[in-house]
């Protein structure tokens, strides 16, 4: 059985309920390391998840990483501790196949800026084209110039993840981060609004305001989750993690006060 190295996580301890984040595509655990911090002062812990890690050794499929990171979850210790799932954008889709498993160790989840898959098979298609074409420039391309352009797509708007030299630092991933778009595709994703119901812990599913298309999909996910409540982050776009930090530390450490275990 292949382990995977979780050296490039970053964990903060603190309170009862400790909340694993799953970063977005061309993303890094580090990208958390702010929001951790605030959150970690709101008495929330939190582990970073270096998702490429799980792309190192073989493809891994989406359906194939839910039971990755389920059964790396499960088998930690929990020291009295509740376990909630956080995932941006990609790190959305991921966490949506990870909490459709079944007997999964988490007890409440925070879906942002995520989408649950494209019905159309045409659609998926023209996505798998795009995302393959992502894929070849990650992968051989000049590294700046695949940043750049990842970057400067309108629906990321302008808000900075993170600083110059850590962006560039991600070419060593750059194998990984090319995989990604092949196995993790929107394209290759079964859409799962038919699913959304199995999902029965409590959901914090968080969008910006200034996100039209990714705000008509939360809602939509929703109306479907049993436990769902929707979080429109005031005047942020995609990035919310980044747009709207604060603002998000405070819902996402609410949300998680409301469900961690009380201890006597």
């Amino acid at each position: 059985m292949i382990q995977y190295s979780k050296q490039a996580d970053e964990r903060r301890e603190a309170g009862t309920m400790e909340c694993w984040c799953l970063h977005g595509a061309v993303g890094m655990a580090a990208d958390f390391r702010s929001f951790a911090k605030q959150l970690a002062a709101e008495k929330t812990g939190s582990r970073a998840v270096d998702l490429w890690r799980f792309l190192e050794c073989q493809p891994m499929p989406l359906t194939d990483f839910g039971t990755a990171l389920n059964a790396e979850a499960s088998g930690e210790t929990s020291r009295g501790n509740g376990r909630a799932l956080l995932g941006y954008s990609m790190g959305g889709r991921l966490a949506l196949h990870a909490l459709l498993e079944s007997n999964h160790p988490w007890q409440a989840a925070v879906i942002v800026s995520a989408h649950p898959g494209l019905e159309a098979a045409a659609e998926r298609e023209s996505r798998r084209v795009a995302d393959a074409s992502w894929a070849s420039s990650a992968l051989t391309g000049k590294w700046q110039d695949f940043l750049d352009a990842w970057n400067s797509q309108s629906i990321l708007g302008t808000a900075p993840i993170r600083d110059f030299q850590a962006s560039g630092s991600l070419v060593m991933r750059r194998r990984e981060i090319a995989r990604s778009f092949v196995d993790w595709s929107l394209g290759s994703q079964s859409p799962l609004w038919d699913r959304l119901h199995e999902i029965t812990i409590p959901v914090l599913w968080v969008v910006g305001e200034n996100d039209p298309k990714f705000l008509t999909i939360a809602k939509a996910a929703v109306a479907k989750i049993p436990q769902a409540k929707l979080a429109v982050a005031p005047q942020a776009g995609h990035r919310v993690p980044w747009e709207a930090e604060q603002w998000l530390v405070e819902n996402v450490a609410k949300f998680l006060r409301s469900q961690a275990p009380h201890r006597p």
